[in-house]
C-alpha cells in the first residue's frame, strides 16, 4: 500500500471518530453547549484538557523551534508547563467554584459590571482570534503534506471539518472528540520519537535517549553540537540571546497560559470543586508525557537532518541534486516541495545542494573558495520538522500516517476549543449579556452556533497570513491573554481592593499597550520608520513582541491597584462574594450560577 493511501486511512479514519462521537454526543441545551453539562469526569476532563492545551505549537511546531534553535528556544517547554501549574493552582478551583460558564461571566460579576464584562470579552476575543490562527496553520501545514496538496486547500478542508464537529457538539461534543484526539496525537508523538531514539542511541526512552550517546559511543548533544558549529549555526546547547528578553518570554507564557480562557472554560466541566483540583492533576500528568519528549525530538530531528545534508561531514561534497531526485532516503524532500514549505536552488549550478549558515564568515569564506553561491537549501519551515521526522528517519510507512492524524488532532481540537470560547462570549456573554438578555435558550444556543462558523470563517482568512511560525503566532496569543485576562482574574480572586472601574482601567491599559507594541515591533503599521522593524530589532531594549505580554500584566496590575485607590471603594457585598470562593469551605458541589 503506497504512503498517499496510508495517510488517507489514518486521518480518514480518525476524522470519523470525532465527528461520530459529536453526533453522539451532541449538545441539547446551553448548559451542555458550554459546560458539558457539569457532568465530566475528572480523569476524562484532565485528558481533554490536555488535548485542548496541547496544539498545533505544541505537537508541529514547538520540536521545530527548539531544533532549530536549541536552549533559548527551552523557555517554551518552561513557559508552557510552569503556566499549567499556576492555573492549576491559583485560578481553576476558585472560578469552578463561582459556577459560570464563561470567563467574562466571571469577571462581570466579580466587578459588578456590565462594561468590565465586555472590555473581557474584547480582551478574550483578541487573544483566542490571534491563537486560533496559529491552530489553522498547523492544520494546513499537515493537511498540506498529507494530501499533497497546497497548504491553503489543506486549511479550508481543515476548518470543514472543525465546523462539521464543532458546531453541532458543543462543549459536550468537543470534550468527548478531544478524548479521542489525545489518545491519537500521544501515541503518535511518542512511537516516531521511540524508534527514532533507539535508531540514535539504543535507548527507547527518548527523554534519556537524549542524554544517551550514539553508535559511535559520543553523547548525542555532543555530536550535535559539533556538526552544528561546522555549519556554521550557534551551538546547540548554550544560550546565546538576551537573558532578560528570555525570562520575560518565559513569564509571558506562564501567565498567558493562566490566562487563556478557552483552557479555563474546561473546569467549570465538572460536577465539584474538588473535581477542578483532581482534574488539574490528571492534566499534568497527561501533557507530560509530550513535554518531556519534545526536547529529544527536536535535537535528534536536528541531528538526522544535519548528517542527511551533509552525509559525509562539511568537508565532503552535500548531497546532490541527483541524489534529492532518485534515491528513496531524500523522497521526503519532493514531497515537502508540493506544499511550498520547503524549497532548494542549485545556485552555482554544481550538481549539489550546500545547506550551512551563509551569516559565518569563516564558512562564508570557505563556500566561496569553493564555488558556492550562499545556502541552497532556500526554504525549510521549521514547522514541518516534526511531521517530516519519521520520512527523514526512514520509518515505516503506518508510523507517518499515525503522525498525520496526531498532528490534525493536536492543532483540531484545540481550534474547536477556541472557537467554543468565541462562541460563548458573543453569544452568551454579548448577546445574552448584553444586547438582548431576554433570548431564548433556544435562539441563544443557534446564536452560539452561527458566531462559532463565523469565527472559523475569519480563522481561515487570518490563518493565510500568518504573524509567523504556529508557535510564535501563539506566543503572541499569550502574550495578549498575560495583559489583559490573566491579571483580572488574579485580582478579581485574591483582592478586594480592586473596584469595576480599576479592573476595566487596567484590562484596557494593558491590553493597549501591548497591541501597540507588537503592531510597532511586527511593522504592521503603514509608517516607513516602523516597516524596518523584525523580531532581531526590538523596540524596547532586548524585548520582543512574544516576551512584552509580562510587562503589559505589569501595566494592568498597576493601572488597576492606582485606579481603584482613587475611586469608590468596592461595595460589602462583593468583597463577601470574594472571600467566599477565595475559600472553598469543603470543597463540595459548587455554587451553580445558573
Amino acid at each position: 500500500m503506497d504512503q498517499f493511501t496510508l495517510n488517507l486511512l489514518f486521518v480518514g479514519a480518525s476524522f470519523a471518530l470525532y465527528i461520530g462521537i459529536a453526533v453522539w454526543a451532541r449538545a441539547g441545551s446551553t448548559s451542555e453547549f458550554y459546560a458539558a453539562g457539569r457532568g465530566v469526569h475528572p480523569v476524562t476532563n484532565g485528558m481533554a484538557t490536555a488535548a485542548d492545551w496541547m496544539s498545533a505549537a505544541s505537537f508541529i511546531s514547538m520540536a521545530g523551534l527548539i531544533a532549530f534553535t536549541g536552549y533559548d528556544n527551552s523557555s517554551f517547554l518552561m513557559g508552557w508547563t510552569g503556566g499549567y501549574v499556576l492555573l492549576a493552582l491559583l485560578l481553576a478551583p476558585y472560578l469552578r467554584k463561582f459556577g459560570k460558564f464563561t470567563v467574562s461571566e466571571f469577571i462581570g460579576d466579580r466587578f459588578y459590571s456590565k462594561t468590565a464584562r465586555m472590555v473581557a470579552v474584547i480582551c478574550l476575543l483578541v487573544a483566542s482570534i490571534t491563537y486560533v490562527i496559529g491552530q489553522m496553520q498547523g492544520v494546513g501545514i499537515a493537511f498540506g503534506r498529507f494530501l499533497e496538496i497546497d497548504a491553503f486547500w489543506g486549511l479550508l478542508i481543515g476548518a470543514c471539518v472543525v465546523f462539521a464537529y464543532a458546531v453541532f457538539g458543543g462543549m459536550k461534543g468537543v470534550t468527548y472528540t478531544q478524548v479521542a484526539q489525545y489518545c491519537v496525537l500521544i501515541t503518535a508523538y511518542t512511537i516516531p520519537a521511540v524508534f527514532i531514539s533507539l535508531q540514535l542511541t539504543g535507548n527507547p526512552i527518548p527523554a534519556l535517549g537524549l542524554f544517551g550517546s550514539t553508535e559511535s559511543g559520543e553523547p548525542l548533544l555532543a555530536k550535535l553540537n559539533q556538526i552544528v558549529t561546522d555549519l556554521g549555526f550557534a551551538e546547540y546547547t548554550a544560550a546565546h540571546g538576551s537573558t532578560i528578553n528570555m525570562v520575560l518570554f518565559t513569564l509571558s507564557l506562564m501567565i498567558g497560559t493562566a490566562g487563556l480562557p478557552h483552557v479555563i472554560m474546561r473546569f467549570f466541566t465538572v460536577p465539584k470543586v474538588s473535581d477542578a483540583r483532581w482534574s488539574a492533576g490528571w492534566t499534568l500528568v497527561f501533557i507530560a508525557l509530550l513535554y518531556l519528549t519534545a526536547p529529544a525530538v527536536g535535537a535528534m530531528a536536528r541531528l538526522n537532518i544535519s548528517e542527511l545534508m551533509w552525509p559525509n561531514g562539511t568537508d565532503a561534497p552535500a548531497v546532490s541534486v541527483e541524489q534529492i531526485e532518485s534515491d528513496p532516503e531524500y523522497a521526503w524532500m519532493a514531497t515537502w516541495q508540493k506544499t511550498g514549505l520547503l524549497g532548494w536552488e542549485d545556485k552555482n549550478g554544481d550538481g549539489l545542494i550546500q545547506y550551512y549558515n551563509d551569516k559565518n564568515a569563516d564558512l562564508q569564506a570557505k563556500a566561496e573558495a569553493n564555488g558556492w553561491e550562499g545556502n541552497e537549501l532556500t526554504n525549510f519551515n521549521r514547522d514541518i520538522l516534526v511531521l517530516a521526522n519519521p520520512e527523514i528517519a526512514s520509518l515505516p510507512g503506518w508510523v507517518i500516517g499515525l503522525v498525520a492524524a496526531g498532528g490534525l488532532a493536536a492543532a483540531l481540537s484545540t481550534a474547536a476549543g477556541l472557537l467554543l470560547a468565541i462562541s460563548s462570549a458573543v453569544s452568551h456573554d454579548l448577546l445574552k449579556g448584553q444586547l438582548t438578555p431576554n433570548m431564548s435558550e433556544k435562539k441563544e444556543l443557534m446564536a452560539a452556533r452561527i458566531s462559532m462558523a463565523a469565527a472559523i470563517v475569519v480563522a481561515v482568512l487570518l490563518g493565510l497570513n500568518p504573524p509567523g511560525f504556529a508557535a510564535q503566532t501563539v506566543a503572541l496569543a499569550f502574550g495578549l491573554a498575560a495583559a489583559s485576562i490573566f491579571p483580572a482574574l488574579m485580582m478579581g480572586i485574591f483582592s478586594t481592593r480592586i473596584n469595576n472601574v480599576g479592573a476595566v482601567a487596567g484590562m484596557l491599559a494593558g491590553l493597549v499597550v501591548t497591541l501597540l507594541y507588537i503592531f510597532l515591533h511586527k511593522g504592521w503599521f503603514f509608517i516607513p520608520d516602523t516597516n524596518s522593524f523584525t523580531d532581531a530589532d526590538p523596540l524596547l531594549g532586548p524585548i520582543k513582541s512574544t516576551s512584552f505580554g509580562a510587562i503589559g500584566a505589569a501595566v494592568n496590575f498597576a493601572v488597576a491597584y492606582i485606579v481603584s485607590g482613587m475611586t469608590k471603594e468596592t461595595p460589602q457585598e462583593i468583597k463577601d462574594l470574594v472571600e467566599s470562593v477565595r475559600i472553598p469551605r469543603g470543597a463540595g458541589t459548587a455554587v451553580e450560577g445558573h
